[in-house]
């Protein structure tokens, strides 16, 4: 098969609300108590509609009034909680993922992820998860100014070239794909909202269906 494989992380390969939902809890509840900052009633499924934004993204649609410095501190809070979690091993991968990775790894693909994450959340999970054994690199937004990953992609070319096949759960992954003019793998099971893939070139309703979808893109 031989081919170059771009992956998201959280929603994709990662079950991020497991540790993402307790700890933005948490770091609302000290903005309340510690800063009187009104934070409104947030459904789980609110939650989860940001995860595969950026920080930035994250505030900028929540509480967009929010002081810069509370912003900063309350991310901070929440990425510490999230790798302290994951340091305790309270993160998942989603159930038949790393098959798929072993299958893939086994068929000669190379395999990196592309994340809108912070460079310590990225370096914990490839340690803690031994992410090299299926992984060339982990790509973080941090590391690039924050830049969208529609930006990112063309710049990793030089590391990791294409052409690509790109999986993930957002629409921004489906963005990145075409900017990249690659085919894209949108995963259902993640953290997406209904109709949000739509014109992904092959859908994914579990990880195992990735595969074959691979197949069908190449």
């Amino acid at each position: 098969m031989g081919a170059s494989l771009i992956f998201d992380y959280d929603g994709t390969i990662h079950d991020t609300l497991r540790i993402y939902e307790p700890a933005l809890r948490r770091a609302f509840k000290w903005l309340e108590e510690e800063h009187g900052v009104r934070v409104p009633h947030t459904s789980r499924q609110r939650i989860a509609s940001w995860l595969g934004m950026n920080r930035r993204e994250m505030w900028d649609s929540f509480l967009p009034g929010l002081p810069v410095e509370l912003r900063e501190e309350a991310g901070a809070m929440v990425g510490a909680h999230m790798e302290r979690a994951v340091r305790a091993r309270r993160a998942a991968w989603y159930p038949g993922i790393r098959p798929v990775l072993e299958e893939l790894k086994d068929r000669g693909c190379r395999l990196a992820v592309l994340s809108n994450c912070q460079a310590s959340y990225g370096r914990v999970h490839w340690e803690t998860f031994g992410m090299d054994r299926w992984f060339e690199g982990f790509y973080d937004c941090e590391s690039f100014g924050y830049a969208p990953k529609t930006q990112i992609i063309r710049q990793i070319g030089k590391e990791f070239p294409g052409p690509y096949v790109v999986i993930g759960d957002r629409r921004i992954d489906m963005e990145c794909a075409r900017a990249s003019g690659s085919p894209f793998i949108g995963c259902r099971y993640g953290f997406g909202i209904a109709g949000e893939l739509a014109g992904a070139d092959v859908m994914a309703e579990k990880p195992e269906d990735i595969l074959a979808g691979i197949l069908k893109t190449l």
